[in-house]
């Protein structure tokens, strides 16, 4: 297997199907038709997520379904794909159709002589309040993980195979997949990908979710001292 395609599902039911033939359109141009797989990883949806990824399999033959017990947030879902996975290459992307999968090739060949690639949005459609508190994480993990402050650690990212190894070797519940990728190289490339707005819905990204990645980060990978505080 070529590709692996990682998506954590969550109360997007009515983008999935837009999002998996632009992911397959995108895959034939590159001439993977056969060689990848796509891992849709419901995290416990309230919406009808779960029923419309089974149709979905039932399309096409290179989805993956994974549906979680319980809601356990975008990077336990992640983990669950990566456990599952057999590409030489993964690339991780959301749901919500704001990442273009168009860019897969630029991620691709970017991954040929990097560990890890992360993407920068040219023109982020977030707003100014989520796009406040992503500066402010950026500047926070870059103190307590030791990485170069322009790494910009989006979930749309790829990775080689031996960092997936790695990655998944962590057993604790309490998933940082930056951390871990951070500890796991530094050999990490950059390229810049177009940001769409949301279609449809609301994000579910929250102050919540943001506090419980920056504990899951310096409980797991910040330094002694700083951890007893």
């Amino acid at each position: 297997m070529k590709v692996s395609i990682i998506v954590p599902v969550y109360n997007s039911s009515p983008m999935l199907e837009e999002l998996v033939q632009r992911i397959a359109a995108t895959m034939s141009n590159l001439n993977f038709e056969n060689n990848y797989e796509l891992l849709l990883i419901n995290d416990a949806s309230k919406d009808d997520s779960w029923n419309t990824i089974k149709e979905l399999i039932e399309q096409f033959s290179f989805i993956k379904g994974i549906n979680l017990s319980e809601n356990f947030g975008q990077h336990n879902a992640i983990m669950a794909g990566l456990n599952n996975c057999n590409g030489e290459y993964i690339i991780t992307i959301d749901d919500d159709l704001q990442h273009p999968p168009e860019f897969f090739p630029d991620i691709l060949s970017e991954l040929k002589t990097k560990d890890v690639c992360y993407t920068n949005y040219k023109n982020r459609k977030h707003l100014g309040w989520k796009k406040f508190v992503s500066n402010l994480n950026n500047i926070i993990s870059s103190f307590i993980l030791n990485k170069p402050f322009k790494i910009y650690m989006s979930s749309y990212r790829g990775m080689v195979r031996k960092i997936q190894s790695k990655i998944i070797q962590f057993k604790n519940p309490d998933v940082y997949i930056d951390g871990l990728i951070i500890n796991s190289t530094k050999n990490i490339g950059m390229i810049n990908v177009d940001h769409h707005a949301r279609k449809l819905g609301k994000s579910n990204y929250n102050l919540k979710k943001l506090l419980i990645l920056w504990s899951n980060m310096i409980l797991n990978f910040s330094f002694l001292p700083f951890r007893a505080v």
